[in-house]
């Protein structure tokens, strides 16, 4: 387990702590293995817990979600590239269609249609690179 070297007196002593369960530890000193029984209370760290609120998103924090009412702006939800456009003016889209991929991270994320909706505007062309929260298309 740990290995420890003490030096008492002037002399020198190699510790490795083999095993501790209960108020019984094993060490092995110089080569020699002892069964030590330990007579301090062993007191366990605390571990701290992260409470956290549950998340309520919005359209700006999922970027790809479109606002209420089956149109809206698709904003970028992380910097990036548009890698692939898969969508033109006028395009009618359904819930679920992929409108974009967009290259974020290293990864290629499919940036998909919440709602039934008609491509009003393409703000952005392959190989632009966007921010956070950037307009990548109107809906209507």
């Amino acid at each position: 387990m740990k290995k420890f070297n003490f030096t008492i007196k002037g002399n020198k002593y190699a510790v490795e702590l083999k095993s501790f369960e209960e108020k019984t530890a094993v060490l092995e000193v110089n080569g020699t293995e002892y069964a030590v029984e330990v007579d301090q209370e062993v007191v366990k760290p605390k571990t701290p817990t992260i409470i956290r609120k549950t998340a309520v998103s919005t359209p700006e924090e999922q970027g790809a979600k479109l606002a209420a009412g089956g149109g809206g702006n698709l904003k970028a939800p992380l910097p990036g590239n548009i890698f692939k456009m898969l969508v033109n003016k006028g395009d009618v889209v359904k819930k679920g269609d992929t409108l974009l991929i967009m290259e974020a991270m290293k990864m290629e994320n499919e940036i998909k249609a919440e709602k039934d909706a008609t491509i009003k505007t393409v703000k952005v062309k392959e190989g632009d690179s966007v921010l956070q929260g950037d307009i990548l298309i109107e809906m209507a």
